[in-house]
């Protein structure tokens, strides 16, 4: 049997509030605004684009609304981790964790890969010609964020709340000084979307087109990850959640329309920093400056709360025996899970300096998608098991079942949109997850100690 280290008896500490949640969960996300999302343009054309923003809008309203009733119950670290242990059972924990870890872990190599991008970017207009080699900018970028994180969560997400917000208060700035608001309108949407350059593809271009549309919110969930250090968790995570998705939605919306009255799509659909790329069209030496550090600031605040999430996640398997318990070690000084988080550097590393981009981004969206589909059963085995009167919660989701059935259908479109353009990696992860799960099934198992972690002081299921 695995022996069981003295500093897992240290607890995380009880620091945040609403307004780190909100940056925790918009922070890891409103990167998805300044790259990405923009493959979806170039999957279906801008009309596509903007159609699978809303749909993935109301995919991440559906998941926002679940989350935020059973995180707000089931208040522990490790999030829709913690939820399938205490509600499905082990094998399903297992694998949601996985799905957290990894899609957290490729969303932060992608972010890596963008500082990398954005800093060779700079440096080719500075006059470099050739550019600049990018990988010891993405290895100090994930090497600094890991350590800020080993240091302590409220520094983490105090960093996270205040280049979050300089990030979205670019966006803003950017729509208000091209929308014709402050002055003259650099937007030539009727020139640039007119005829066959809104809908290339036709409505299979739609359907394509949201893939790359779950972009512009992939990670908002990840607010669930910080259930064991928010003082309030029953007032703190519903809002932050909730009030993160509506900043999402509104920010993804400006960036569609500033973008498509900038750039023709077929530039739009393949560029890496459209955003950037949008500053610097509109003629204002002021704006470009201005959204080349909101670029930066959205990647690190992207990168900064996916190494959050991702330890926490892997943290509280590991603190439940589902991994070696080695990893589930808290700083006796800093409150931190600190080898999980040094131990899934290395991964970030291999994925960010080896793989490209829009792979790295597909992995982090599969994996994501896998954790969303499990959601809906876990909602309603949630109130079939627990109804509303025999528990107290910190919220409670309206119109109960139908966000869940309205989840697992945009999941099951999202996930065809997916085997489209990229079949054989759908394939090869969900041959890997088997993989796993049957390493879990017959190996891992039998370390698990079931009885320890069921933490909740619950009744008995109903039926039972």
């Amino acid at each position: 049997m695995e022996q069981v280290h003295k500093t897992e008896h240290v607890g995380l500490a009880r620091v945040l509030g609403p307004a780190h949640v909100w940056a925790l969960g918009v922070g890891i996300v409103l990167v998805g605004e300044y790259m990405g999302w923009n493959f979806a343009v170039g999957k279906g054309g801008a009309y596509a684009a903007l159609m699978a923003c809303w749909f993935a809008g109301i995919l991440y309203t559906c998941v926002a609304m679940i989350d935020s009733e059973v995180t707000s119950t089931v208040a522990a670290a490790g999030g829709q981790y913690t939820q399938a242990k205490h509600i499905v059972g082990p094998l399903m924990a297992f694998n949601v964790g996985l799905y957290l870890v990894f899609a957290y872990t490729m969303l932060e190599a992608a972010n890596a890969i963008t500082v990398g991008f954005l800093v060779d970017t700079v440096a080719t207009m500075s006059g470099h010609h050739g550019g600049i080699d990018q990988r010891p900018f993405i290895i100090l970028a994930i090497m600094f964020l890991a350590w800020l994180n080993y240091r302590g969560v409220l520094a983490t997400l105090t960093f996270n709340l205040v280049i979050t917000a300089i990030a979205f208060s670019a966006i803003i700035v950017l729509f208000l000084s091209t929308s014709g608001a402050l002055g003259t309108s650099p937007l030539r949407h009727a020139d640039l979307m007119e005829g066959a350059a809104s809908l290339p593809y036709g409505w299979l271009g739609i359907l394509a087109a949201m893939h790359f549309g779950l972009w512009f919110y992939l990670g908002i969930e990840g607010t669930t990850q910080a259930a064991e250090e928010v003082r309030s968790p029953a007032r703190s995570l519903p809002f932050g959640t909730l009030a993160g998705v509506m900043t999402l939605a509104i920010a993804a919306t400006l960036t569609w329309y500033v973008c498509t009255g900038l750039m023709p799509w077929e530039y739009l659909g393949q560029a890496g920093v459209p955003l950037f790329d949008a500053a610097r069209l509109s003629g204002s030496s002021f704006l470009m400056v201005f959204l080349g550090i909101g670029t930066l600031f959205a990647t690190l605040a992207s990168a900064n709360g996916c190494i959050n999430d991702a330890s926490r996640a892997w943290f509280a398997m590991a603190r439940d025996r589902y991994l070696p318990g080695w990893f589930g070690a808290v700083h006796p000084k800093h409150r931190t899970p600190y080898r999980s988080i040094i131990f899934l550097v290395p991964i970030a590393l291999i994925f960010a300096l080896g793989a490209p981009i829009d792979q790295v981004i597909t992995f982090s969206i599969l994996s994501g998608l896998l954790e969303y589909t499990f959601m809906p059963l876990n909602i309603i085995l949630f109130r079939r098991k627990w109804p509303l009167d025999t528990i107290k919660r910190g919220y409670e989701h309206p119109f109960h079942p139908l966000p869940a059935f309205a989840l697992l259908a945009l999941c099951g479109t999202a996930f065809f949109a997916v085997f489209l353009g990229y079949g054989t990696q759908l394939v090869a992860m969900i041959a890997f997850y088997i993989v796993v799960s049957l390493w879990f099934h017959f190996w891992r198992y039998r370390f698990v100690d079931r009885g320890a972690q069921f933490t909740m002081p619950w009744p008995k299921p109903r039926g039972y």
